[in-house]
């Protein structure tokens, strides 16, 4: 017996989103529609269309984003209102599971009456358009469930049927993307065509996979319904009654729950890596978010990481926008606790100073302590990117994206023109990266030979070739008022950002010198304006 609610992913999506059941939505996967609502099929909206066609046929269509995430855990709590009523169920996929037929039909009498109370639970539960087949195995209960009339809502298909009523049912029911396209080049448009091939045939052409496909369209799936295990309530909810308009009323509160759930943790073997925070508000409003930790949440990190989600910017004892109702913490991803063990050497300064960094968090807020990560960028400066310490490495721009106008694989070798070097220069070097960026480029002057000043025109033509640059006073650059010699130099790449917005045009070009010294530097130049941007030691 196999429970499926239709466009699931569109009824999940929707709710979570706000929009009401009976508006036009359709929710994307890999930009093409995977479910739309009834209103908007009406309009033409199918599964398989692009985004932008979808939108043509449909302007007032909502489209919302798949998340496998929020499909699964607004469907956990149907399934348990459905094993309240019949235990043993086995989810096939968010929006349809199974079930034994045998006990349940018993216990009411026959199967449709075990069926019409299944559908009339998911009534209750306001999930409503419900549909349930019954048949000998999984695979032709689900076509069972997705052909039943929509007066009764349920199709039975008799002992021993099941191939004769799959038998006119096109291959795409296999959900086999490559097998369905070998099969229809082949002929073999049905389940019914593709069940007479031998089995031996099937086997030595198609592999196990065609040969599993074979079995159920013949009707001999023989898999067994599995009961889920399911796991152990984790989630811990604190009420405020009355509702509290305080930050540190309510970090006192959870710390108790905060206790609790991590011991429970611990008891279990667990220890959990990303914490889920959802504050409820008097104003009926629910604030969620996600905290990650780089090792694994104790009850004083779940304290603090609920201070700074409440307090924003503020302080400790700042007051709230508006009271808080309601608080859950939910572990959202749990390991076994030796997963993240210290290793046999080694693991004692890591601790420590992840302690160290945590302690200085706590007192100073959330945003204090961070590390930088490099991402994309035309600029070393644009790259980095400085992450609250425990959150997730991720850049602000993508390191694998196109960058035109960014630094070339190769150090000496220039945008186009070849190499420009002084005497004795090599061909080619390997790219470094450089040891000191600056946060605010030095001012620069750079010289030909003669002490004219070097210009760049508007078509990266050098006015002359550079002999020697000068920096403004500097302290953070040793000997900055000196003339440094430049025995070979790249360059330019020219960069032009923004160019469609007058306003905040950017047009610039870098260089690379190397100084007499030894010493590589890298030089911005904007309107023949030269900066000093980082430092090759």
């Amino acid at each position: 017996m196999v429970v499926w609610v239709p466009d699931w992913p569109v009824t999940a999506a929707a709710v979570t989103a706000g929009h009401p059941p009976n508006a036009p939505v359709a929710v994307l996967a890999k930009g093409r529609v995977l479910a739309s609502s009834a209103a908007a099929r009406a309009e033409g909206v199918r599964r398989g269309l692009r985004a932008r066609d979808a939108q043509a046929r449909c302007p007032e269509l909502v489209v919302l984003k798949y998340d496998p995430v929020i499909d699964a855990r607004a469907f956990d709590p149907v399934v348990g209102c459905l094993e309240a009523l019949i235990p043993g169920i086995q989810v096939i996929r968010p929006g349809m599971c199974a079930l034994k037929a045998r006990g349940p039909s018993r216990f009411y009498g026959s199967e449709p009456a075990a069926a019409e109370k299944l559908l009339d639970r998911l009534e209750t539960y306001d999930v409503p358009g419900g549909r349930v087949g019954i048949a000998d195995g999984p695979f032709a209960a689900e076509q069972a469930a997705r052909a039943a009339p929509d007066h009764t809502r349920v199709h039975v298909v008799p002992p021993g049927g099941s191939a004769e009523f799959l038998a006119p049912i096109t291959v795409d029911a296999l959900e086999q993307p490559e097998l369905t396209d070998l099969l229809r080049r082949l002929g073999l448009r049905s389940l019914g065509a593709f069940a007479r091939l031998p089995a031996t045939e099937v086997l030595a052409r198609f592999g196990p996979d065609g040969a599993f496909a074979h079995r159920l369209a013949r009707g001999a799936d023989d898999r067994q319904v599995v009961a889920r295990q399911a796991p152990p309530e984790l989630a811990r909810q604190l009420d405020f009654e009355p509702a509290v308009d305080r930050v540190d009323q309510v970090a006192f509160a959870v710390r108790a729950v905060a206790d609790e759930l991590v011991g429970r943790l611990a008891t279990l073997g667990l220890v959990c890596t990303t914490f889920r925070i959802e504050v409820g508000t008097e104003a009926g409003r629910i604030h969620e978010r996600e905290w990650l930790h780089p090792r694994w949440f104790s009850a004083a990190d779940v304290v603090d990481r609920v201070r700074w989600q409440l307090q924003g910017n503020g302080t400790a004892t700042s007051e709230l926008a508006s009271p808080v109702v309601k608080l859950r913490l939910i572990p959202e991803q749990v390991d076994p606790v030796g997963a993240h063990v210290d290793g046999l050497w080694g693991g004692g300064p890591d601790e420590r100073i992840h302690r160290a960094l945590s302690r200085v968090q706590s007192m100073l807020g959330h945003g204090a302590v961070v590390s930088p990560v490099i991402g994309g960028g035309r600029g070393y400066a644009d790259r980095q990117t400085l992450i609250p310490w425990g959150n997730p490495p991720t850049p602000a721009r993508p390191s694998d994206a196109p960058w035109p106008g960014s630094l070339p694989a190769t150090f000496g070798t220039s945008a186009g023109s070849g190499m420009s070097a002084g005497s004795g220069a090599p061909n080619q070097w390997p790219t470094p990266v450089p040891t000191t960026v600056y946060p605010v480029p030095f001012p620069a002057r750079v010289l030909a030979a003669d002490g004219r000043p070097v210009s760049v025109s508007a078509r990266s033509v050098l006015s002359g070739e550079p002999a020697g640059f000068r920096l403004d006073p500097a302290p953070q650059v040793a000997d900055s008022n000196k003339l440094h010699s430049i025995i070979a130099w790249a360059g330019p790449w020219p960069v032009e950002e923004r160019w469609w917005d007058e306003d905040t045009t950017n047009r610039l070009a870098r260089f690379q010198f190397v100084t007499a010294d030894g010493r590589a530097w890298l030089f911005v130049v904007r309107s023949n304006h030269w900066q000093l941007e980082a430092a090759y030691d």
